[in-house]
């Protein structure tokens, strides 16, 4: 017996060649035609990306534990490799908060240089995943999985910025949660009330210029008012002024050292030439990269989800499609381009992208012209820059942590989703804060799929249909039984259903299986079902099975389960199955 051969409209459809998933969503925008009507709607959008995007991508990039330079340089690099490269139309890429809680370990064990490394052996990973076509895995990952982790993350983000927002002065923090809130906590007393004051004034313009002005970004404002304040304090009042990214960060340039932002763009280096640990450069060894690999998998794989995860909300306010193998492939040239020029991880920004679409983006072009803004900014304004205090920056990334807690998606799941969903949630949230996204999220997806096994194993059944079924074909003779299998036949619901054939009736002279409810059966349903059918055999009954569709007719086939003349009979159809027990038992 064979299996069928599959109809041309089944049949799989042929792998793509890897040039036409480099820069899709770009090339797809251009075949349309790109007139001057929609380069303006781009840059427009390009411009407001690009004001929202400065003060976050230095923010990030101090909240990852690298000077905020590094954090401009990965929205420039690798924002415009994205845009150019990807398979998002609407995507806007550059460092995101949901990174930091991986940096900020990996910064501090290895460096910048360290950083650097880790994020090119990312790209490395996501441009494998890429051409490997597993863009459309990522949907697997369950949403409570996502939700949890994305609140964990959040929280941990949320804790972090308490330091600089109330101006307290700590030593280095520890690298875990636990003893990091508890140092913080420890340091409330050192509280400087300019730092908090500043804080407020610019977390409650973040949080209320939005409903009063939507013309212009709320950062924009929030940040200058916070800046002036600080500035007020410095001039008025000198014991309440402030700390400030001028004072925090410094960098050497014509061999004398000045503080906050080098005036320059982003240049060629090699990343491992670039501080480590200790301050020097590392030496590049396989030991070294041997290091790193924990690090860059857990970089390309939380970049992979929230890269993906970006390009579908994307798609849902502007009503287009992304391709994720292209997308992947983005992301891994800019991850891999990124720290040559000193950048560090990136991502697909959910926000930045969101402000993208409601700017008015038409096409990848925007996100481009958004990294082109940013490079000009850095250029002129760098100076400026370096007088934001670090209170405001911390009140931006703490709005960033709310926004990010979904509070409200976790406290509807909380209340009204299974209570297995329920548990895969809060696993992953806590062992996002206690422990690492890296655990929390393979934690989380073994927990679901294990509980996603039992219930597909509630669901799958063998049950007897007895001599009175109701089939066409009339009723049974008597010492023919029937079983009916229902649902998918897999290593979670496999031993619990076809353990039921055992007990079937000794007094059976001829026993139909019908598989007419099976869509799927694996390997381990294969040899439960060869058990099964063997004991039967051993007893003398005959066994017909009927009604197989086609992949558990093929995983017949191919485990070797054929006609035995007499003992055995596999028939596509039930009626057939039931008359070959019919003539079994001489009553054909």
């Amino acid at each position: 017996m064979t299996a069928p051969s599959e109809p041309a409209s089944g049949a799989p459809p042929a792998r793509r060649p890897v040039a036409p998933l480099l820069g899709v969503a770009l090339r797809q925008a251009l075949a349309e035609g790109y007139s001057l009507a929609t380069l303006r709607a781009d840059l427009l959008a390009g411009l407001v990306v690009g004001v929202v995007a400065v003060p976050l991508s230095m923010a990030l990039a101090i909240a990852a534990g690298v000077p905020p330079q590094h954090g401009l340089y990965t929205a420039i690099v690798a924002g415009a490799v994205i845009a150019l490269a990807g398979g998002s139309r609407m995507q806007v890429s550059g460092p995101t908060a949901a990174f930091v809680v991986i940096l900020a370990p990996i910064a501090a064990q290895h460096g910048l240089a360290g950083l650097a490394l880790a994020t090119v052996m990312a790209g490395v990973l996501l441009l494998a995943m890429g051409l490997g076509r597993l863009g459309r895995l990522i949907e697997f990952v369950p949403y409570p999985v996502t939700t949890g982790f994305t609140a964990g993350i959040a929280v941990v983000i949320a804790v972090l910025q308490v330091k600089d927002f109330f101006g307290l002065d700590t030593a280095a923090l520890p690298a875990h949660f636990l003893p990091r809130a508890l140092a913080i906590a420890r340091a409330l007393p050192t509280m400087r009330p300019g730092d908090l004051l500043v804080g407020l004034l610019t977390l409650a313009l973040l949080l209320l210029w939005p409903r009063l002005v939507k013309s212009m970004p709320a950062p924009l404002v929030a940040l200058v008012a916070g800046a002036l304040l600080a500035a007020g304090f410095a001039h008025a009042v000198p014991e309440l002024a402030p700390a400030t990214i001028h004072e925090r960060f410094s960098y050497t340039l014509g061999g004398a050292a000045h503080g906050g932002i080098p005036p320059l763009p982003p240049r060629p280096l090699l990343p491992w030439t670039q501080p480590g640990p200790d301050g020097r450069p590392l030496a590049l060894s396989f030991e070294l990269l041997q290091s790193l690999v924990p690090a860059a998998f857990a970089i390309a794989m939380l970049g992979a989800i929230e890269s993906l995860l970006s390009a579908v909300v994307g798609d849902g306010l502007a009503g287009t499609k992304h391709d994720p193998d292209g997308e992947l492939i983005g992301q891994g040239l800019g991850n891999l381009v990124a720290p040559f020029f000193g950048g560090i991880a990136a991502t697909g920004a959910i926000a930045r992208t969101a402000t993208n679409i409601r700017s008015g983006a038409r096409t990848p072009i925007a996100a481009f012209l958004h990294s082109l803004f940013i490079l000009v900014v850095t250029l002129a304004l760098a100076p400026l820059l370096g007088y934001l205090p670090m209170a405001s920056l911390a009140a931006l990334l703490l709005t960033v942590a709310w926004r990010m807690s979904e509070y409200r998606h976790v406290v509807r799941v909380t209340r009204r989703a299974p209570r297995s969903d329920v548990a895969v949630l809060w696993v992953c949230l806590l062992l996002t804060v206690v422990f690492d996204m890296v655990i929390a999220v393979s934690v989380g997806i073994v927990l679901a799929a294990l509980l996603f096994m039992r219930r597909m194993a509630e669901v799958s059944e063998v049950r007897l249909v007895g001599e009175t079924h109701s089939h066409p074909s009339g009723p049974l003779p008597h010492g023919v039984v029937l079983y009916e299998i229902a649902g998918p036949l897999f290593f979670g619901a496999a031993q619990r259903a076809i353990s039921t054939l055992e007990r079937a009736g000794q007094e059976a002279r001829a026993l139909v299986l019908d598989l007419e409810g099976v869509p799927a059966l694996d390997a381990t349903a294969l040899i439960n079902l060869e058990s099964a059918i063997e004991r039967l055999l051993a007893r003398g009954t005959f066994v017909a099975i009927g009604g197989v569709q086609k992949q558990p007719l093929r995983v017949l086939v191919q485990g070797g389960l054929r006609n035995r003349p007499g003992h055995l009979v596999i028939r596509r159809s039930l009626e057939s199955a039931i008359a070959a027990a019919r003539e079994a038992v001489g009553e054909g």
